[in-house]
């Protein structure tokens, strides 16, 4: 199980709010969110309540205000724990939504999804062992999305605004 401590100020400092697994809104406990601690696990963090919005990506370490989880604001309304996931990864990625199209097998980091199956767009996406991160750019770069095992018939289903997918990496820091 993992722990994450929310505080409403820099540095760790006003009130504070400790979670050990998904908070669909934490709103309802806190007015804003300006430092985290992420003391055991990792989590996905949300710019807005039920898991929407830009997502970040934190694991064990200390976060004194936004900008140390490249955040643009102070806007952190739920998060998700993201569970151990000890084994293999493998992912099927699709061009096509609802699993149509070029078929592309997955079960390491990609840095360049073009380098690697020579398409920009990744329309679903179908997850049989591990916890995953999108990221929109190449070497792990711009908006991310965090992918868990199971169907995405479309990159709405994950969070994407689009189906630019530039690069893939495997969550390990557990």
């Amino acid at each position: 199980m993992g722990k994450i401590i929310f505080y409403e100020d820099n540095n760790f400092s006003g009130h504070h709010f400790e979670c050990c697994n998904d908070c669909e809104d934490l709103l309802s406990r806190l007015s804003r969110c300006n430092s985290i601690k992420v003391e055991s696990g990792c989590f996905m963090i949300y710019e807005k309540p039920n898991y929407s919005g830009n997502q970040y990506y934190l694991k064990r370490g200390e976060y004194p205000d936004f900008h140390h989880w490249m955040g643009v604001n102070e806007s952190v309304s739920s998060c998700r724990h993201i569970p151990t996931e000890p084994g293999m990864f493998n992912m099927r990625l699709y061009e096509r939504i609802e699993f149509g199209g070029q078929v592309m097998d997955l079960v390491d980091d990609c840095p360049s999804v073009m380098d690697r199956f020579h398409v920009n767009d990744i329309f679903s996406c179908n997850v049989k062992n591990g916890n995953w991160l999108f990221y929109e750019h190449p070497n792990y770069r711009g908006k991310m999305y965090l992918i868990r095992p199971g169907e995405y018939k479309r990159f709405s289903e994950w969070g994407g605004r689009s189906a630019r997918v530039g690069s893939i990496k495997r969550i390990m820091d557990y």
